[in-house]
């Protein structure tokens, strides 16, 4: 039986578009050495990653940079590689076999300046997403470590613009009074790309069934993460995510969840990222940070456990991507750009 179930859940993956919504790579403008690391995304069955571009505490500048980094990689490696500039070029990259590659925006602190035509520029490079605050409060509205300020005027400026160029809003790593006001002044789906829920593991980056019902409100998605001190206790990364899963899905429905592993594939980075900006973690969560990630593989094993827990085919083809898509279609066909 377990055998039938791995072969039944990598044809499912082959068949199905495949979406991790969050993954991160090196923030190290133009040393593309760790790129070929995506090759364990994609043989892990994934056709669409989002990467990770800057944070909070990283400059406009270094945003752009890291972009110019990817683009120029992936473009020279066009046989394998997709850049996702639009909607349509996800289906484009999966019909020709390539692994399609977009970007995000954690946090809008590179906009503290008032800069707004940045969005356009980030969105037009393959910037799907962006959200509120990384942590710690910005001029936009409140992280989920600091006393929280809600969404400010500027932040509700900068919501008006990403629905403009048809950029879409998360609120992972928000405070939660601030995720909740974005959600009321909501006119699109939002998303939280890589938050899981405090009902199955309680950590101030996780978020309660309030906002998870409010999320699912606006047809919006929330992404599981495979971040360990996120998870919880365990060794079982399958196990873990399969938990959040199936408590998101009893609690909203199948079509309101979706993966984003935030998979870090240099775990040294990660240690000295943590100790050069500890103020943006906090001292006990940095302290306490255990660097175990969800790996690109262990999706087989969530997906055979799934099967295996009655979930349908089709049920399993909204999680594993067509819900990141429907999201990613709907807001771009709303935008005012033409």
């Amino acid at each position: 039986m377990a055998r039938d179930l791995t072969i039944r859940a990598s044809q499912l993956l082959d068949e199905s578009l495949v979406w991790d919504n969050h993954s991160c790579m090196p923030l190290r403008p133009h040393d593309a050495t760790f790129l070929p690391q995506l090759e364990e995304v994609r043989s892990a069955g994934v056709d669409v990653v989002t990467l990770n571009v800057g944070m909070d505490m990283t400059s406009p500048d270094s945003h752009f940079a890291m972009l110019d980094s990817f683009h120029s990689w992936l473009s020279a490696r066009s046989d394998e590689y997709s850049l996702v500039l639009d909607v349509e070029d996800i289906a484009a990259a999966k019909n020709s076999d390539k692994l399609a590659v977009a970007f995000d925006v954690e946090g809008m602190g590179l906009l503290d300046d008032g800069d707004l035509s940045r969005i356009e520029a980030l969105r037009s490079r393959g910037v799907l997403w962006m959200l509120i605050a990384y942590n710690r409060n910005n001029r936009a509205g409140g992280g989920c470590l600091d006393e929280d300020i809600g969404l400010t005027k500027h932040g509700q400026c900068i919501l008006k613009e990403m629905r403009r160029v048809g950029m879409i809003v998360c609120c992972s790593h928000s405070g939660h009074e601030t995720a909740a006001q974005v959600i009321a002044e909501a006119d699109n789906p939002i998303i939280f790309s890589h938050s899981n829920p405090n009902g199955v593991h309680e950590h101030v980056r996780n978020i309660p069934d309030s906002l998870i019902r409010a999320c699912a409100g606006t047809e919006g998605v929330v992404g599981i993460n495979g971040v360990g001190d996120f998870l919880g206790d365990g060794e079982d990364y399958a196990e873990m995510l399969v938990r959040h899963i199936d408590y998101v899905v009893s609690l909203v429905g199948p079509e309101h969840v979706g993966i984003a592993l935030d998979y870090v594939f240099d775990k040294q980075e990660v240690y000295d990222f943590i100790e050069k900006a500890k103020s943006s973690f906090g001292e006990e969560m940095a302290s306490q940070f255990s660097a175990r990630f969800a790996p690109p593989r262990t999706l087989l094993p969530v997906t055979a456990k799934l099967l295996e827990m009655g979930y349908s085919t089709a049920d399993l083809r909204q999680i594993l991507g067509e819900n990141w898509l429907r999201v990613a279609k709907t807001v771009s066909e709303r935008s005012g750009v033409p």
